[in-house]
């Protein structure tokens, strides 16, 4: 098994950044971002966001493009959002996103940020 060390902060928003992602919803929306990650095998440290949008703090294995990854991940999330919670109307996400990578010293502070997202859009 290869060894590698990579670091991603993901953000991306909803369509139109329409607050489509309820209280009511949101665990579900990002146990699936980690579930799908987990599937393409990117090891997930981290998930948050509010109403708008999504941040994700993960390692992609080098094997696969960070766009290909990103993709799947959304694709499949939103697949998922409108086929098992059956919402009253329909779920998208942007097809943009932002990525940046950072170093294994960085993680705990990155992670933490992601983590308390609700409360740093609160104020």
């Amino acid at each position: 098994m290869p060894f590698w060390r990579l670091y991603y902060y993901f953000v991306w928003a909803t369509r139109d950044r329409e607050p489509l992602i309820s209280r009511e919803i949101v665990a579900d929306v990002h146990d699936m971002i980690v579930a799908k990650s987990s599937f393409f095998r990117g090891q997930v440290f981290a998930v948050g966001g509010i109403e708008d949008h999504v941040h994700l703090v993960v390692s992609v294995p080098p094997s696969m493009a960070l766009s290909d990854f990103i993709a799947r991940v959304k694709g499949s999330s939103s697949h998922w959002i409108n086929h098992e919670l059956k919402l009253p109307y329909r779920f998208e996400w942007q097809a943009e996103y932002g990525v940046v990578s950072f170093g294994a010293k960085q993680l705990d502070l990155v992670t933490d940020y992601v983590r308390n997202q609700r409360s740093r859009h609160a104020s």
